[in-house]
C-alpha cells in the first residue's frame, strides 16, 4: 500500500487548511492535523504551507501529433483555410518517431503545468493514415502514471471529400480510439457537412464512443457551412446521445441574430450538447478577411453558462499554423478566455477556472465520484503557488506540485527576490 500526507493544504477555497491522506491513488481522509494513529500507515509528506490545492487541470481539445510544427513551416497567410493547406503538406512527411517525439515534447509542457487528463485529437485521413492516432494510442499506455490520454478519431480533410476516411474511422476505433471526430466545414457543402455530422453520429452509437466535433468555425454564420450547431443537438437528441457530444470552436455562434443565437444556445441545452471554445486559435484565425473593426471570434461563453450549456475551454494547438503560441499551460487559456469573453471578478473567474477543472472533466466524462478534491476522488492534484483561491487565474501561480494517483509526477519552483529597497521617507521642511 502506497500513501502520501499533504500537510497544510488549502483545498480549493476552503477557508482553512487541513491535511490530506492519500492511499492508494484516492483521498481517503481530509481533516485538521491528521495524525498517523487514526490512520496508521507510513506516508511520505508534502508540507503545502497554505498553497491551494486544485483537482488536476483538463485539456479537453488539443492536438499533440500537430504540435511544435511552426519553425518548420510559418503560418503565411493566417486563414483556417490556409493553416489546413500548409499542414495537410506537412502531414505527408510525418513518420511515427517524429510525431511521437513532438507529441511527447507537449505532454512533458501539460503535465509539468498541472494536467492530469488530456483528450487528443490526432487526425486520421488518406495523408496522415494512421499515424498520428497510433502514436497516441501507445502514449496512452506509456505515459499512463503521468496524465490520463482520451484519443479522438479526428477526419480534419472532411470524410466525403476524402475518399477512404471513413474506413480509417473504422479501423481507429477498432483500434481503441475512445472517441469519434468530425471537421464539418472541411466538407464542399452544406448538405455534405450535414451528411458528415451523420456519419461521425452513427459511428458513435455504432461503437458506444462520444462524439467531438469541431464545427461552426467562422466569423459568421452567412455560410451554411458555419451553422449547423442545431442541426447537430437535433441529431445527437435524435440518436439518444445527450451528455456524449461536444463542439469544438463553435465561434460562429456569437455572429448570429441575438434571437437566433437564444434558440440555438437552448437546442444544444436540451440535447446535452456541450461545447468548447478555443481561445487562442479563434483569436488568432479570426477575422482574416475584415479590413476595418477586425473581428475576433469566440463563443458567447456567458450566454452559454445561462442557457445550461456545459462549456469547458482548451489550449486546441501549441505552436503551428493554427496557433502560433502556447506553453501547454490550460490557465493560460482560461484566462486569455476571460479576457475575451468581457468575464471578470471572482464570480465569473470562479466559473472560468471551472472550464478547465469540473466542466472540462464533464465533457471529457469523468465520474463526478473520481474527480475533485473530495474523500473517495481520484488524487489527481495541483498545488498552486498561492494562499488566494480567487488569484489563481489572475497570477498563473508556479505549480509546486503536480499528483497524478497520488504519485507526485512534477513539481516546480520559482523564487523572486526585492533586491533593494524604497527610500526612507524624509521629512520635507
Amino acid at each position: 500500500m502506497t500513501a502520501l500526507l499533504l500537510r497544510n493544504a488549502r483545498l480549493e477555497d476552503a477557508p482553512d487548511p487541513a491535511d490530506v491522506l492519500i492511499r492508494d491513488g484516492r483521498i481517503q481522509a481530509v481533516g485538521p492535523r491528521l495524525d498517523h494513529s487514526r490512520h496508521p500507515l507510513e506516508a511520505a509528506e508534502l508540507d503545502c504551507a497554505g498553497r491551494v490545492v486544485l483537482p488536476g487541470f483538463v485539456e479537453s481539445h488539443l492536438h499533440p501529433d500537430k504540435a511544435l510544427l511552426d519553425l518548420t513551416h510559418p503560418q503565411p497567410a493566417g486563414t483556417l483555410a490556409d493553416a489546413i493547406r500548409v499542414t495537410a503538406e506537412l502531414k505527408a512527411g510525418f513518420t511515427h518517431d517524429e510525431v511521437r517525439a513532438r507529441a511527447e515534447q507537449v505532454l512533458r509542457m501539460c503535465v509539468t503545468h498541472g494536467t492530469t487528463t488530456l483528450r487528443a485529437h490526432p487526425d486520421v485521413d488518406p495523408v496522415a493514415g494512421l499515424t498520428g492516432l497510433d502514436v497516441m494510442l501507445e502514449l496512452r499506455e506509456s505515459w499512463a502514471e503521468l496524465i490520463a490520454l482520451q484519443v479522438v478519431a479526428f477526419p480534419q480533410e472532411g470524410i466525403l471529400k476524402a475518399p477512404g476516411t471513413v474506413q480509417l474511422l473504422h479501423r481507429a476505433l477498432a483500434a481503441g480510439a475512445d472517441a469519434v471526430g468530425g471537421c464539418t466545414y472541411a466538407e464542399t457543402s452544406a448538405e455534405l457537412c450535414r451528411r458528415h455530422v451523420e456519419l461521425v453520429l452513427d459511428l458513435a452509437v455504432e461503437y458506444g464512443v462520444p462524439a467531438d466535433l469541431h464545427a461552426d468555425f467562422a466569423d459568421d454564420g452567412s455560410d451554411p457551412r458555419f451553422a449547423l450547431a442545431e442541426f447537430i443537438a437535433e441529431q445527437t437528441a435524435a440518436r439518444g446521445l445527450g451528455g456524449r457530444v461536444t463542439l469544438g470552436h463553435a465561434t460562429s455562434l456569437g455572429g448570429r441574430p441575438p434571437a437566433e443565437r437564444r434558440a440555438v444556445l437552448k437546442a444544444l441545452a436540451e440535447a446535452g450538447v456541450a461545447v468548447v471554445p478555443l481561445p487562442a486559435t479563434d483569436l488568432f484565425l479570426g477575422g482574416r478577411g475584415d479590413t476595418t473593426a477586425v473581428r475576433r471570434g469566440l463563443a458567447p461563453v456567458r450566454e452559454l453558462w445561462e442557457a445550461g450549456v456545459l462549456t469547458a475551454c482548451s489550449s486546441n494547438n501549441v505552436r503551428n499554423a493554427f496557433t502560433p503560441y502556447g506553453t501547454g499551460d490550460v490557465l493560460e487559456t482560461a484566462l486569455l478566455l476571460a479576457r475575451l469573453g468581457h468575464l471578470a471578478g471572482p464570480a465569473d473567474l470562479r466559473r472560468v477556472l471551472r472550464m478547465v477543472t469540473y466542466d472540462a472533466a464533464r465533457v471529457v466524462g469523468l465520474a463526478q465520484e473520481d474527480y475533485g478534491t473530495h474523500v473517495g476522488a481520484v488524487a489527481d492534484l495541483v498545488v498552486v503557488d498561492t494562499e488566494d483561491y480567487d488569484a489563481v487565474l489572475l497570477e498563473r501561480p508556479v505549480r509546486t506540485a503536480v499528483l497524478k494517483s497520488g504519485r507526485i509526477v512534477a513539481r516546480s519552483t520559482r523564487t523572486t527576490e526585492l533586491t533593494a529597497t524604497p527610500a526612507v521617507d524624509v521629512e520635507v521642511a
